[in-house]
């Protein structure tokens, strides 16, 4: 099932794709129960609505929610709005984290000219640098460094602590894409470096353009990624090609904290960003970035 958040007089809505078109389910997500006192507990505010009381809800509710929805496409008289003329948002607005691993294609460690970590090098990027699909974002006037980094993202569906790998992939609720935009001076060209600066600038987290259930998405290692500047094949790799899977990723970060519904969990860029080529190729205005996944969709970022 393929969910979307989309802007509708001034209000976010949900809705779920249906071929090229939309159908608004956003009464039956605010329906949905959640357990208020396992977020309170953590300091968590229930969200009213959207696709972050989605991730809340749980699977047993997301399920029946699902059942509902199916009903909803079956009904002859039910409304449906034109995908194209709909105003995307962001799936999840404002995750509670967001947790990147850096390094996590062979190819990409290899155009570094570092060796394959041994384990999972976790950088973050603050929850106020999401923005929507399809959004134009402004490069800071003092960054010269602007580059891109295609991947695929996870949205994190329940409270995950101590999990195996054998169990993670049970608490998806589903996944997206995220463009990783980085201003690299803050990330090489000091000591030490500020990682999470250069990641987390306003507009430097384009998510979306949909969120997609692991129904759609059985194996999240068997998905084709591309990223395309101004038309041009930047990226093109397999998630097979990731050295921590994503199961191994949530395994590995719930030993040390715990997910939480509607965390988002960027999963690293294959070769092919701009700081590793020859010369460096840096992001400039009026550029177009591409991110796609063929069963999730292409995610567009356009620069300022």
């Amino acid at each position: 099932m393929k969910f979307l958040a989309f802007d509708l007089a001034g209000r976010r809505h949900t809705g779920v794709a249906d071929g090229g078109s939309v159908v608004d389910v956003s009464d039956l997500v605010q329906q949905l129960p959640v357990d208020t006192a396992a977020l309170y507990a953590r300091g968590i505010e229930p969200a009213s609505t959207g696709l972050m009381r989605w991730a809340q809800a749980g699977a047993p509710a997301r399920e029946r929610l699902a059942t509902q929805v199916r009903e909803r496409l079956a009904a002859p008289q039910t409304e449906r709005l034109p995908l194209a003329g709909l105003r995307l948002l962001a799936p999840i607005a404002r995750p509670g984290k967001i947790v990147g691993v850096g390094r996590n294609y062979a190819d990409h460690a290899k155009e570094t000219g570092v060796a394959p970590f041994e384990k999972p090098r976790i950088i973050f990027k603050m929850p106020s640098s999401v923005t929507a699909p399809g959004a134009t974002v402004a490069k800071p006037e003092a960054v010269h460094k602007f580059d891109f980094e295609g991947e695929l993202a996870v949205v994190v569906g329940s409270f995950v602590h101590q999990v195996s790998a054998e169990q993670a992939l049970s608490h998806v609720a589903g996944y997206t894409l995220l463009n990783d935009l980085s201003a690299r001076e803050f990330q090489f060209d000091i000591t030490p470096p500020q990682t999470t600066f250069a990641k987390s600038m306003d507009g430097f987290c384009p998510l979306g353009p949909s969120l997609v259930t692991p129904d759609d998405i059985a194996n999240p290692q068997a998905l084709q990624l591309t990223t395309r500047l101004n038309g041009q094949l930047m990226q093109s790799a397999t998630t097979a090609d990731m050295l921590f899977p994503v199961a191994t990723l949530m395994a590995y970060l719930s030993q040390y904290m715990t997910l939480e519904p509607g965390d988002v969990l960027a999963t690293g860029t294959p070769a092919g960003i701009g700081a590793f080529r020859t010369p460096p190729l840096w992001l400039s205005a009026q550029d177009r970035i591409e991110v796609s996944i063929e069963q999730i969709g292409t995610l567009v970022t356009t620069i300022a």
